[in-house]
């Protein structure tokens, strides 16, 4: 390609570099989308999307144990990882095409390959094939190069014996015994999966809960949940190193109870993600990063160079990638020339454990903290027809309401379908709404929907299916 000018450069095809692309060429701005190698970026390729394919086959496979219950027999059951994996690929190929398609369809340029600023106008596009590189020029640009697994020193991916969150996704069979280190959302969300597919898991987590951070009352559920599952958890117990046993590993932990080693056939490292702007040439255009390696932006997302804007996970948190979807539409119309900002109350946030959490909002403790004197409504899943019905009543709904006038603060669900529930909740927050507004609101009946409209007369003392 010859040298070439655009209005627009966008570096990085994920959940908040496309959507930029092509909200810039909506707007009638000449773009150009530069992808290393990932179209649809970490969440379409080896996060979310895959992951949740393999979860859902996790879920599926256990689910066959539970059929007695309701008089269907199954004499056998297998598992063929080789066609879960195809199966698997499949639905990230066709998002992944669907990216492409889209941004050309929207008049964005694409080109595969890397992209390094040469100043603030400038960059230097190196192509995948090894043709050779070429510069571009541009009035504006967009960072959205999203984030990578940290790496701990002691444990190198191999992704073989030591893998990241990447690679457990794309084992070809399923491992004896896995130990996970890092109790978060993405380790437990692989150990449930890989559990449920037949594996041995064991949990190795720094502080003394599971999902720091999250409401206690949650984690509680999905805590019996692992225990019941057959899932060994240790908590304030930091591992240390592994070597090298036949195909396996031996870890190393230091627990509350002392040291023990632990035979395992894969160590999966969950211990967080970091913002990645390797080879961005960042200093060639002015710009710098925080000590954790974060841009930082205004609520227009410009970095301290005017016209060069950024998205997503290199950010800060929360790493999400619908965060970095609604960034990347908000900062296409910023550089149009809209007057538009980042004005969000909530970024709701999921976690595909068993069971489900999803959270939008204050949490009881954050409102309490916030010095809100606060009402709370909770609904169980077990007083719930539709729940009954699934076979899936573990947790709750809890809503909690500003006391001085039912404002909603906040909604958390743990429980089924808490990932498909919270987008009302955070209407609700986002609009400001009363608990009148969920609790006066027909919902259809025989829902897992209905036990939002309960939790929300719960909070007034006046629930049907629950004593107030």
């Amino acid at each position: 390609m010859s040298d070439s000018s655009y209005d627009v450069l966008v570096i990085g095809a994920g959940p908040g570099g496309y959507p930029a692309a092509i909200r810039a060429s909506q707007l009638g701005l000449k773009t150009l989308i530069v992808e290393k190698s990932m179209w649809g970026g970490t969440c379409l390729n080896i996060g979310c999307i895959p992951s949740k394919a393999l979860i859902e086959a996790g879920k599926t496979f256990e689910k066959i144990d539970k059929a007695a219950a309701m008089g269907i027999s199954v004499s056998e059951k297998s598992l063929d990882m080789g066609k879960l994996q195809e199966w698997k690929g499949g639905i990230v190929n066709k998002m992944t095409s669907g990216v492409r398609g889209l941004c050309k369809g929207n008049g964005a340029e694409l080109a595969n390959g890397t992209a390094c600023f040469t100043s603030a106008t400038t960059a230097e596009v190196t192509p995948a094939d090894g043709s050779a590189a070429y510069t571009v020029t541009f009035k504006q640009a967009v960072i959205a190069t999203g984030s990578v697994p940290i790496e701990l020193p002691m444990f190198p991916f191999d992704e073989e014996t030591i893998l990241s969150s990447t690679g457990v996704l794309d084992l070809p069979e399923v491992p004896g015994h896995v130990v996970v280190v890092g109790g978060g959302y993405i380790g437990l969300e692989c150990g449930q999966m890989l559990r449920k597919l037949g594996a041995e898991v064991t949990v190795i987590e720094l502080a003394d809960q599971i999902l720091p951070g999250f409401d206690p009352e949650i984690v509680r559920f999905v805590s019996r949940k692992m225990k019941k599952s057959g899932i060994r958890t240790l908590l304030n117990a930091k591992a240390g190193g592994a070597k090298k046993d036949g195909q396996g590993l031996i870890v190393s932990v230091d627990g509350k109870n002392g040291p023990e080693e632990i035979a395992c056939d894969k160590l999966v490292v969950t211990v967080g993600r970091k913002p990645y702007t390797n080879g961005l040439g960042l200093e060639a255009a002015g710009l710098s990063t925080d000590e954790r390696g974060f841009l930082s932006v205004d609520n227009q997302l410009r970095t301290a160079v005017p016209n060069i804007f950024a998205v997503g996970d290199v950010t800060g948190d929360p790493m999400l990638a619908h965060r970095a979807t609604m960034q990347g539409e908000i900062v296409g119309e910023v550089l149009a020339g809209k007057d538009v900002a980042c004005d969000y109350k909530t970024v709701p946030a999921v976690v595909f454990t068993d069971p489900e959490i999803a959270t939008a909002g204050l949490m009881e403790n954050e409102a309490k903290e916030a010095g809100f004197d606060i009402k709370v409504g909770k609904f169980p899943w077990g007083a719930n027809g539709r729940a009954l019905t699934l076979q899936s009543t573990d947790g709750f709904v809890k809503i909690i309401a500003d006391a001085t006038d039912n404002q909603v603060l906040g909604v958390a669900i743990c429980g089924p379908h808490a990932s498909d529930l919270i987008s009302e909740a955070a209407l609700a927050v986002e609009m400001d709404a009363f608990v009148e507004d969920l609790g006066l609101t027909i919902h259809p009946h025989p829902t897992l929907g209905e036990a939002v409209m309960e939790a929300a007369n719960k909070v007034l003392g006046h629930a049907i299916h629950v004593m107030n």
